[in-house]
């Protein structure tokens, strides 16, 4: 029989306080419950009703930065940049790629600021609205670009404003204007999807690429399949762009998509525009007459409106 240690046994850890437990495979329960119950319970705290969700690309820059990219490009390196896109700059030069990028970024850079001029319009209409919670606020994916610029717009606006970020290999940071109480940083996609989803009324899709398209359609195959019951009013911003992108006229045309899919959705091409899309949407299927409203709100109604789904 082996001998006992005559020092007493040290207490085992509290098992949620047990970083090996909690990163191994075996806690990943406990991480899944955490990313939803944390942001719950900060939500409740902030009086976080319901939100209107900004996508698109992140790689859209404020046009005063763009101008100034493209300003350098112009006015350094060689009069004749390397004609092939996969030649690399070489003591200083400027290749075409370079050039025909910075171009894009100038021409693209509008988006930037129609994302910001559209929420700060949400944002100031929302912040007259007569509630105890704050209605309407506006959402983004907390990195750069589109969701900057509408986080930006809240800000300016003076209202509280969403980042819902996500951890990535290559760090993607939080950008200033969230407002702090409300800056998220998610492990797992879906958890990350889920915010996204179920606090949502309304849905504006700016020009991106891969991630646009995925919670575009996501959100889009809700709607479709009826799987919340709750009305999303959703914005496709810049119908030029998305047209070029996608033909959904020959999803319809193919039997893909019912002709009726196409109303699931309204293209808006000015800030002003999307705005009263959005204000008339919310207000139609979101907003209950001001009688209703003080017999309503009381301390259950102080929590976030989670959207119900048909089971």
């Amino acid at each position: 029989m082996p001998e006992l240690d005559p020092e007493q046994l040290a207490s085992a850890p509290l098992a949620y306080e047990n970083p090996a437990f909690l990163n191994s495979p075996d806690g990943r329960i406990v991480r899944i419950l955490s990313e939803y119950s944390e942001p719950l319970a900060r939500f409740r705290r902030e009086r976080i009703q319901d939100t209107v969700v900004f996508f698109g690309s992140a790689r859209f820059r404020a046009l005063d930065e763009a101008n100034h990219q493209l300003e350098l490009l112009e006015n350094t390196g060689s009069q004749r940049p390397a004609p092939q896109e996969e030649q690399p700059a070489r003591d200083g030069a400027v290749t075409e790629l370079q050039l025909r990028r910075a171009e894009a970024a100038v021409e693209m850079a509008h988006y930037y600021e129609d994302a910001r001029r559209l929420a700060y319009l949400l944002t100031e209409w929302a912040k007259g609205l007569k509630s105890r919670r704050h209605r309407f606020v506006v959402t983004s994916g907390g990195g750069p670009g589109i969701m900057e610029a509408a986080n930006r717009g809240a800000y300016e606006a003076g209202g509280k404003t969403i980042g819902l970020n996500i951890k990535l290999p290559f760090e993607q940071q939080p950008n200033r204007y969230i407002t702090p109480a409300l800056n998220f940083e998610f492990h797992y996609f879906f958890m990350r999807k889920y915010w996204f989803a179920y606090l949502a009324k309304a849905l504006v899709v700016f020009p991106g690429g891969f991630g646009t398209l995925d919670e575009m359609f996501e959100l889009l195959t809700l709607a479709q399949t009826q799987k919340l019951a709750k009305k999303m009013t959703v914005v496709v911003y810049g119908s030029a762009y998305w047209k070029k992108v996608l033909n959904f006229d020959v999803l319809v045309e193919k039997g893909a998509i019912s002709p009726r899919d196409l109303d699931l959705f309204q293209y808006a091409d000015t800030p002003e525009e999307a705005f009263n899309v959005l204000k008339d949407g919310l207000t139609k299927n979101h907003l209950l007459p001001e009688e209703q409203t003080a017999e309503a709100e009381d301390e259950i109604a102080l929590r976030p409106e989670i959207a119900k789904t048909r089971r």
